[in-house]
C-alpha cells in the first residue's frame, strides 16, 4: 500500500505541534542556524520535543539544513546534525554538497528544491550518493514529473500550496546583489515583490510601476490526483514564516483532500496515524494569499502574477452596491464581522484596506474614510476576524483509534490496549476488591475506561472478561490504572516510531555536468572536492564568494514577462519588442528571453 504524506510548514514548536494536530503526516522546521529562512530558528531542545511529539502519531520531522555553508562553518554544520539525529529527527534536506561527504550519523537526507532538481541524471547523482527524496521545483508540469518518477527510485515530493519564488529556487542572486543578502542563506530581501518599470531599448515606459515579478500564491488543492498519478508521495506545503494560523487552516484543507481521495483509493493510505476533527471548515481564500495561480502543472497559462500588489488580497466577498457619507453598502452572500479586514483597488489599480467598525445587514461601516471607492468596485477581506479568533485558540484534535480489553480473575485483574497500528500495552495489578452490589458496576467501569480526556487516543470498544463474580472496583483505581495504561502505551508508540535511515555507502557515480557554474552554488573546499571526486572538471565559486563576470544570470524563470502581458511573438503573435528592461531606483536590469527553452532571464545591470 503506498503511503502519502503531507508535510506542513513550522516556523516553531507551537506551529509545528499545531501542524500535526491539525492533520499533517510530517512537518519541515529549521534547527538554531543553516535553514533557508534565517528568522525561523529553533533551539535543539524544541526540536526534541516535537519529534517526541510527531513520533506519538507516526508523523515525522525534517529539519531544514538547506543554506550553503562556508568554509569556517563546516565543523558546525557536522556537529549540528548530530544534533539533530540525537533529537530523534527523521531526515534533514539538505542543498550543499558537503555535507554528502561529511562524517554524519546514518540520518535520511533529503535534496533541497534549493538543489535545483530539475534533470534526471541529476537526480540519479545524488540517489546514488545517499539521498533517498527528492524535492522537485515547483516549476515542473505533470509530464516532467512523470519523466523524472520513471528514472529514479527516490521519493519524490512538490509543492502545493504557498507562496512562489519566481526564480527557479537556488538559482537567484538578485538579492545578494542589490542587498548583500544572500537567498542561498536563507535570507532573501524578495525584490521579485518590489515594483518595477517595464521599459524598452529606446528608453519608452511600457508598463509604469508594476510588481511584474511577484506571483501569485500556488494552490494544487484540484490537482492532487494527478500530482499522486505522476508519482509524488509527499505534499508540501511552503509557509515557514506563516503565523499559526495559517498553518492550521492551509494544513486541514489538504488534509481532508488527501483523505477523500484516499476513500476512493483503497491502494493508498496516509503517512501516519489518527483522526482530525475541526471546529472551522477549513478554506484557503480566507488566510493570507495574494490570489492563487497553478503555475505550470497544467502548462503555461497567463495570469500568474500579482502585478498590483505583493500584499494578501484574501477572498473575494462581493461588489459595491451603493455608498452614502459614513458607509457603503455591499451585495455579498458571504457574512462580514465587525473587525473584519476588507479591501479594494482604486482607480489607480492601488490596494486600498480598511478595518470594519459596524456592520448592519449589507451595511458596512469602515474605520476610515473610504473616498476611492466606488459602485461596483470588488472587494476582498484579507483579515478574516472571526476566523483568526477561531484559529487562535484550540481548534482541531487528533486522536489515534484503539480498544481497551478488561480481563478480571479471582487473583488479578489485566488491563490491555491496542491501536490502529497494532501498538500495544498492557498493566496487571491484584484482585483485592470486593464483590459488587451493583449489578451495572461492569457498566459503569466500561464507561470510565472510555474517558481518555485529553490524551491521544479514542477507545472505540471496551471489552470485559470476568471469570469470577465482579469486584467492585472503586473509580479512582480505575481512573488512576487508566492513566498508568495510556502512558505506558504513548511511550511504546514513540518507541515504535521507526526512522528510514540511510544506507553508509560510497558511490563512484560522476557528475552529469563537468563543468560546473556558480549557479552549482559551491561555496567551500568540501563541496568542491566532493564534486572532483565525482568527475567534475571545472568549478567557478558560488556567487556570494567571488562575484562571477561578464554577463551574469541573476535569476532563470519559466514565468516570462512577455507572455504575461500578452506581448509574446511565440504564443501569442505580437509584435518584437526589441530589448526590454526592468528599471528600479535608476538601476536597468536587462531580460533574455530564451525563447527556444521558453525561459525568461533576469541580467546583472551594466555598471
Amino acid at each position: 500500500m503506498t503511503e502519502l504524506e503531507l508535510l506542513a510548514p513550522a516556523k516553531d514548536l507551537e506551529t509545528g505541534i499545531a501542524a500535526i494536530t491539525h492533520g499533517a503526516d510530517a512537518v519541515y522546521i529549521a534547527a538554531q542556524k543553516f535553514g533557508a529562512r534565517e528568522k525561523a530558528g529553533n533551539p535543539i531542545k524544541d526540536i526534541a520535543e516535537l519529534c517526541r511529539f510527531a513520533h506519538a502519531y507516526h508523523a515525522r520531522v525534517y529539519i531544514t539544513v538547506n543554506t550553503i555553508i562556508y568554509d569556517n562553518e563546516i565543523d558546525e554544520v557536522q556537529e549540528l546534525i548530530h544534533e539533530i539525529y540525537n533529537a530523534s529527527a527523521d531526515a534533514i534536506i539538505i542543498q550543499d554538497f558537503a555535507i554528502l561527504a561529511m562524517d554524519i550519523p546514518p540520518i535520511a537526507i533529503h535534496a533541497s528544491t534549493q538543489m535545483h532538481n530539475i534533470d534526471p541524471n541529476h537526480i540519479n547523482f545524488l540517489e546514488k550518493n545517499g539521498v533517498s527524496r527528492i524535492v522537485l521545483p515547483r516549476e515542473l508540469n505533470l509530464g516532467e514529473i512523470s519523466n523524472i518518477r520513471s528514472k529514479t527510485k527516490a521519493e519524490l515530493e512538490f509543492f502545493v500550496h504557498g507562496a512562489l519564488c519566481v526564480s527557479y529556487s537556488g538559482q537567484c542572486y538578485m538579492s545578494y546583489l542589490l542587498s548583500g543578502r544572500s537567498a542561498n542563506r536563507g535570507a532573501c530581501a524578495q525584490p521579485c515583490r518590489l515594483a518595477y518599470d517595464l521599459v524598452d531599448e529606446t528608453g519608452n515606459v511600457l508598463v509604469k510601476n508594476k510588481h511584474l515579478l511577484s506571483l501569485k500564491d500556488l494552490n494544487l488543492s484540484s490537482h492532487l490526483a494527478n500530482l499522486i498519478g505522476a508519482g509524488i508521495t509527499s505534499f508540501k506545503i511552503e509557509g515557514r514564516l506563516k503565523d499559526v494560523a495559517y498553518v492550521k487552516n492551509i494544513t486541514a484543507h489538504y488534509s481532508n483532500l488527501l483523505n477523500q481521495f484516499i476513500s476512493l483509493n483503497s491502494q493508498y493510505k496516509r503517512a501516519s496515524s489518527g483522526k482530525c476533527s475541526y471546529s472551522f471548515t477549513p478554506d484557503p481564500e480566507r488566510t493570507f494569499n495574494r490570489g492563487f495561480t497553478t503555475h505550470f502543472i497544467d502548462g503555461r497559462k497567463p495570469n500568474q502574477a500579482s502585478i498590483n500588489t505583493p500584499k494578501s488580497v484574501g477572498k473575494r466577498i462581493g461588489m459595491v452596491d451603493r455608498i452614502y457619507r459614513n458607509y457603503f453598502c455591499i451585495n455579498s452572500a458571504e457574512t462580514i464581522h465587525n473587525g473584519d479586514g476588507l479591501c479594494f483597488f482604486n482607480s489607480q489599480d492601488q490596494l486600498e484596506g480598511f478595518r470594519v467598525n459596524k456592520v448592519e445587514g449589507n451595511k458596512i461601516f469602515p474605520n476610515q474614510k473610504t473616498t476611492d471607492l466606488a459602485i461596483e468596485t470588488t472587494i476582498y477581506r484579507n483579515e478574516d476576524f472571526e476566523l483568526e479568533q477561531i484559529l487562535n485558540r484550540k481548534s482541531a484534535e487528533r486522536k489515534v483509534d484503539c480498544n481497551i480489553d478488561l480481563y478480571i480473575s479471582a487473583n488479578f485483574i489485566k488491563l490491555y490496549i491496542r491501536d490502529e497500528d497494532g501498538v500495544s500495552a498492557f498493566i496487571e495489578f491484584p484482585n483485592g476488591f470486593d464483590k459488587a452490589k451493583n449489578p451495572n458496576h461492569l457498566d459503569a467501569i466500561e464507561n470510565q475506561l472510555r474517558k481518555t480526556g485529553d490524551t491521544i487516543f479514542n477507545v472505540n470498544r471496551v471489552n470485559i472478561e470476568c471469570s469470577t463474580e465482579a469486584p467492585f472496583i472503586p473509580t479512582s483505581i480505575i481512573n488512576s490504572a487508566r492513566r498508568d495504561l495510556t502512558l505506558q502505551f504513548l511511550s511504546k508508540r514513540i518507541e515504535a516510531h521507526r526512522r528510514h535511515l540511510r544506507d553508509k555507502t560510497t558511490t563512484t557515480a560522476t557528475v552529469p555536468n563537468p563543468i560546473l557554474s556558480y549557479k552549482a552554488n559551491v561555496a567551500n573546499k568540501a563541496s568542491r572536492d566532493f564534486l572532483l571526486n565525482h568527475g567534475a572538471k571545472s568549478i567557478e565559486p558560488a556567487f556570494e564568494v567571488t562575484r562571477p563576470k561578464g554577463e551574469v544570470e541573476l535569476m532563470v524563470t519559466r514565468y516570462c514577462i512577455k507572455h504575461e502581458l500578452g506581448l509574446c511573438p511565440s504564443k501569442q503573435g505580437a509584435k518584437p519588442t526589441g530589448q526590454l528592461f526592468l528599471k528600479n531606483d535608476h538601476r536597468l536590469f536587462p531580460l533574455v528571453f530564451d525563447c527556444k527553452n521558453c525561459v525568461m532571464k533576469v541580467i546583472q545591470p551594466n555598471k
